[in-house]
C-alpha cells in the first residue's frame, strides 16, 4: 500500500510543483518584459519613469513605473511571493522524496563514491546551501557593479559545483542537483533581498520618509539575474527524463553549454523588448552550443560497429534482425540479471510495484520489442540501472552493444533467414 501511496504523493507533489513554477516564471518573464518595454512620452506625472500601454482579454491596460515610489502608499498592493515560495518548497519536497529518499537508485553511484543515504543527503543539502552564499558573496563583491563579470563569475562557479555533484552523484541526481542549486539561488533573491528591500520600502512611505533608490536598484539586479538564470534550471529540472543529457561522463559541461544558451536566449528578449532590435545570431549561436551538447551526449559510447554488409538482401525490420542474432543469447543473460528484477510484471527489487515506464524485460519477446530503450538507458548512457545498482560492468554493456550492433548483420537469403555473427 505504501508504495502506490508514495507513488501518488510524488505525483502530487510535482504536479504542484510544475503549477506553481509556471506562475512564478509567468510573472518574472512578464514584469523584465514590462519594464525594458517601458517608453516615457512627454507627459507623465512626475516621479513617474515610464508607461506601457498593453491590451489583453478585450480589455486596455496603462502600466506605470515610478522612479522610486508612489508620495503615498496605495491601499492595494499586490506582491509577488508566494509563487516562488511555493516553486522553492514544493521543489525541495520533491527533491526529498525522489533523491533523499530514494537515494539508492537515483543518488548514489557506488562506482563513484559509496556513500551512505544520510551522507549523500548531506552532501546534496549542503551544495545548495554553498551555492547561495558563495552567489550572494559574489553579489556583495566589487563585481556587483558590473553584470557581465558577476555572471560570468557565477557560470564558473556553476559549472565547477556541477563537475563537483558528478563526481559523487549519479548522472541524474547529479544534473538535478546543478539545478537545484540554481533554483536556491533564485528563490533565495527574493525571500533574502528582492522583499526584504520592497519590505523597507512600503515601510518608509508608511512612516513618511524618502526610500533609498539603491534598495529598488540592488533588486531589480538579482531579479535580472533571475531572468537569465530560468531557461537553464528548466532544462536541469527535465534532464532527469533524457538519459543522453544525463547518463554521460560530460553531462557537466552539458550543464554550462545550456546556461550560455539559456543566456543568448533571454538576452534575444530582452533586447527586443528594450530596443525593437532582434538579434538574429543568438539564435544561431545557442543551435551551434545544442548541437555541441548533441555530439557530448555521444561521446565516448560502448556501441561496436556494426556488421559488415555483404551482396546479400538486409531486413530493414530491425526487430527481425535483433531476435534473429545468435548474440541475443549473451544479451538476454545481462538483462536478466541486472534489470529484470525491476522490469517485470511482477517487481521483486523492494519498493517498486510496477515496472517503471512499463518497461518489462522477462523474456526474450520482451528483450528485442524494448531494444531501443536498452540502447539509449545502458548502452548509448549508463542511465540505467539507477546508480548501477545491480552493478552492470563495461564489459556487459559491451555484451548488449554487440548485440544491438550484430542484429543488423542478419541477412535474408533464398531460405529465409540467416545468422552473420559479428567478431566480438
Amino acid at each position: 500500500m505504501w508504495i502506490y501511496f508514495s507513488e501518488w504523493l510524488q505525483f502530487a507533489v510535482r504536479w504542484v510543483h510544475v503549477v506553481t513554477a509556471i506562475a512564478w516564471i509567468g510573472s518574472s518573464f512578464y514584469f523584465i518584459a514590462l519594464d525594458l518595454g517601458l517608453r516615457k512620452p512627454r507627459r507623465l506625472p512626475e516621479g513617474v519613469s515610464g508607461e506601457a500601454w498593453q491590451v489583453h482579454g478585450g480589455g486596455f491596460y496603462n502600466m506605470r513605473k515610478f522612479t522610486i515610489a508612489p508620495d503615498e502608499m496605495p491601499e492595494d498592493l499586490t506582491w509577488f511571493k508566494w509563487e516562488s515560495y511555493a516553486t522553492w518548497l514544493s521543489g525541495a519536497a520533491l527533491l526529498f522524496l525522489v533523491y533523499y529518499l530514494g537515494a539508492e537508485l537515483y543518488l548514489i553511484d557506488p562506482a563513484k563514491a559509496d556513500l551512505p543515504v544520510w551522507g549523500a543527503s548531506l552532501i546534496g543539502i549542503g551544495g545548495l546551501a554553498l551555492g547561495w552564499l558563495v552567489y550572494d558573496g559574489l553579489c556583495k563583491s566589487p563585481l556587483r557593479t558590473n553584470d557581465t563579470w558577476l555572471l560570468a563569475a557565477l557560470f564558473v562557479y556553476v559549472v565547477a559545483a556541477s563537475w563537483g555533484f558528478s563526481q559523487v552523484f549519479s548522472g541524474r541526481g547529479a544534473m538535478l542537483h546543478t539545478g537545484a542549486m540554481i533554483a536556491t539561488i533564485m528563490s533565495a533573491n527574493v525571500f533574502f533581498l528582492i522583499i526584504p528591500n520592497q519590505t523597507i520600502v512600503v515601510n518608509d512611505l508608511k512612516a513618511g520618509r524618502t526610500p533609498d533608490p539603491s534598495l529598488g536598484k540592488a533588486a531589480k539586479q538579482r531579479s535580472l539575474h533571475n531572468n537569465y538564470l530560468t531557461l537553464p534550471v528548466i532544462f536541469l529540472m527535465l534532464s532527469n527524463h533524457y538519459p543522453l543529457a544525463f547518463a554521460t561522463e560530460w553531462n557537466w559541461a552539458i550543464a554550462g553549454l545550456v546556461l550560455l544558451i539559456g543566456a543568448l536566449v533571454r538576452h534575444y528578449f530582452n533586447t527586443e523588448h528594450a530596443t525593437g532590435k532582434r538579434l538574429w545570431w543568438c539564435w544561431g549561436a545557442a543551435a551551434f552550443l545544442f548541437a555541441i551538447i548533441i555530439t557530448l551526449s555521444g561521446a565516448p559510447g560502448w556501441r561496436a560497429e556494426p556488421a559488415e554488409e555483404t551482396a546479400r538482401e538486409w531486413t530493414k525490420d530491425p526487430q527481425v534482425a535483433l531476435a534473429a542474432s545468435p548474440l541475443l543469447d549473451d544479451a538476454e543473460g545481462v538483462i536478466l540479471s541486472r534489470c529484470s528484477m525491476c522490469h517485470a510484471r511482477e517487481p521483486l527489487w523492494p519498493g517498486i510495484g510496477h515496472a517503471p515506464k512499463a518497461v518489462t524485460l522477462e523474456t526474450r519477446d520482451d528483450i528485442v520489442h524494448f531494444a531501443s530503450a536498452i540502447e539509449r538507458q545502458a548502452v548509448r548512457s549508463h542511465a540505467m540501472p539507477p546508480g548501477n545498482v545491480t552493478a552492470m560492468d563495461p564489459a556487459e554493456r559491451r555484451i548488449l552493444a554487440r548485440w544491438l550492433a550484430a542484429g543488423e548483420g542478419v541477412r535474408l537469403g533464398q531460405n529465409g533467414l540467416q545468422r552473420v555473427a559479428s567478431n566480438p
